[in-house]
């Protein structure tokens, strides 16, 4: 039982005319496909008057066993998604305003990213053989582990009568009082009263 599958995803994105004085173009991401070839280079998969639509990356999707609760809780949800986080592109010179950033099947990851003010989280659909397999990697991994506390184990140097270099403080007490030595006070400039 793997601690984690990766599975390779392409990502679809769409630039949809909008009606807006600010801005021409919504870029969304609006499904997901599995055995996408490996390089997308936005590759124009549908043209139309007010969508075109791009195979804009090839990411992976990796499913981990600490996430599983958050799995279960989007196959619960009865529409069951993977959440493609969209991010603004920095560079002026970019032939397109968004890339693909990261996918994930987790919501409580995608509610993360979408509190970045730079990142847009678009929620599509589950294809029905990446379902399969989101569900039997969560059945692989049935729950949250229990929390055990480890027990200390015995170190070699414990049975020894010092440690560390330094022998007890019973025993230093003992030898000390065999060296009864006068205490001066050294804050009044060594004086004895």
């Amino acid at each position: 039982m793997a601690i984690e599958q990766t599975i390779t995803l392409g990502v679809v994105v769409a630039r949809e005319k909008i009606d807006h004085p600010w801005q021409e173009f919504r870029w969304r991401a609006v499904s997901v496909f599995l055995d996408p070839p490996e390089k997308a280079d936005w590759r124009q998969l549908v043209n139309d008057k007010t969508v075109t639509q791009f195979h804009a990356a090839t990411i992976p999707l990796v499913l981990h066993r600490k996430e599983t609760m958050s799995y279960r809780v989007n196959l619960a949800n009865g529409e069951p998604s993977i959440y493609v986080v969209l991010r603004e592109e920095s560079e002026a010179d970019a032939d397109y305003p968004v890339r693909v950033h990261a996918v994930t099947a987790s919501p409580f990851e995608a509610q993360t990213y979408g509190d970045l003010a730079f990142d847009s989280v678009d929620r599509v659909a589950m294809p029905d053989r990446l379902l399969a397999m989101v569900e039997m990697f969560v059945g692989e991994h049935p729950g949250e582990e229990k929390f055990t506390k480890r027990k200390r184990q015995p170190h070699p140097g414990d049975k020894k009568d010092h440690q560390f270099g330094q022998e007890p403080i019973i025993i230093l007490r003992e030898r000390m009082a065999g060296h009864k030595t006068a205490y001066v006070d050294k804050s009044d400039g060594g004086k004895k009263p």
